[in-house]
């Protein structure tokens, strides 16, 4: 199972490095890691998803929250926040087949920011079946490469994850 966090930290080098690490001490694969300044320009907030029961989700929160610079996490619940991703994907664009991509871009609510003869870089923002099925589609048109950012998460409603 998946779970997101927001973890709001001091923001200084080595931060990242020391999180990213004791998860990899406790045997917790991280699924997606997003960092970025936040309101507060000495604040990160870095949105993590990682994979394991609740047992193992209480642990890595209590683990995390022993480190120096967390200021706070908090557990982002897929009903309770909005979450997207980034995806930028170069295909195979022969001539012939380039309208059929430009049809599917428009289906995806897509856009296409790069052409060229032989490819298209395509960026697509959405959360992760919607970009998970836009790449299944695209592999028949052949992905010459692929970047995703990871997700970015906020919690619905008035609230805010605050120090």
């Amino acid at each position: 199972m998946k779970n997101t966090l927001a973890v709001l930290v001091v923001n200084k080098p080595g931060v990242l490095a020391r999180i990213s690490g004791l998860l990899s001490r406790r045997v917790v694969n991280i699924e997606s890691i997003a960092a970025g300044y936040t309101e507060e320009p000495d604040v990160t907030r870095i949105t993590l998803d990682v994979k394991g029961d609740a047992q193992a989700l209480e642990q890595v929160m209590k683990q995390l929250s022993k480190l120096v610079d967390v200021i706070k996490i908090v557990e982002l619940k897929s009903e309770e926040s909005v979450a997207r991703e980034l995806a930028l994907i170069k295909v195979k664009a022969e001539t012939a087949r380039r309208s059929d991509i430009v049809n599917l871009v428009s289906v995806f609510r897509a856009n296409i920011i790069d052409v060229n003869k032989q490819t298209m870089i395509i960026e697509i923002l959405g959360d992760e079946k919607k970009i998970n099925a836009f790449c299944a589609v695209l592999e028949d048109y052949g992905i010459v490469e692929l970047v995703r950012t990871g997700k970015v998460a906020l919690s619905r409603g008035p609230g805010a994850v605050k120090n």
